[in-house]
C-alpha cells in the first residue's frame, strides 16, 4: 500500500443543490458514507474543514465529471472552482481530483441492489457516490 492511502481521507461529490461527502477509516482502507451537505443550509466551505478537523483527513478527494470522451464540460469547471475555494480554505490538505464518470449511477445501482428507492433517496445518493470516489481513489493508489 502507498503512502498516499495510509492515511484518513474524505470524499467530495460537489452537485448545485448538495454535496456528498464519505470518509475512509483511519488508516485509508474503507470508505463510509459520512453526510449530505444541503447548500441551501449550509457553506461547504464551512462544513468540510469542520469535518477534516473532526476526523483527522489528510487528503481531499473530489469527484470531477469528466465527458465519455475524457473532455471537461461546465460541470468540471464548477467543480474545479469549488475546489479551488476548498484549496485555499485547507491549505495544507493535498487535494486530488478522481474521475466520477459513473459513480451516481453505480451508487444508485447499489442502493437498489439493497432494495432502497433511489427516488428517495438522493441524500443517501450523494453520500453513496462519495463513497465510490474514494474506492475509486483507493484502487488506483493501493
Amino acid at each position: 500500500m502507498s503512502d498516499s492511502t495510509c492515511h484518513p481521507a474524505l470524499g467530495i461529490d460537489h452537485g448545485d443543490a448538495r454535496i456528498g461527502i464519505a470518509a475512509t477509516d483511519d488508516f485509508g482502507i474503507l470508505a463510509h458514507p459520512v453526510e449530505t451537505i444541503d447548500r441551501a443550509k449550509t457553506d461547504p466551505l464551512e462544513r468540510i474543514p469542520q469535518l477534516v478537523a473532526q476526523r483527522r483527513i489528510k487528503t481531499l478527494v473530489v469527484g470531477l465529471p469528466v465527458r465519455m470522451d475524457g473532455s471537461e464540460g461546465t460541470s468540471a469547471e464548477k467543480v474545479r472552482a469549488f475546489a479551488a475555494k476548498l484549496a485555499a480554505a485547507l491549505p495544507d490538505l493535498p487535494l486530488v481530483f478522481v474521475d466520477e464518470t459513473l459513480t451516481t449511477s453505480a451508487a444508485s445501482g447499489k442502493l437498489r441492489e439493497a432494495g432502497r428507492k433511489a427516488k428517495h433517496q438522493k441524500a443517501v445518493i450523494d453520500q453513496a457516490a462519495a463513497v465510490e470516489i474514494l474506492n475509486t481513489w483507493m484502487e488506483e493508489n493501493g
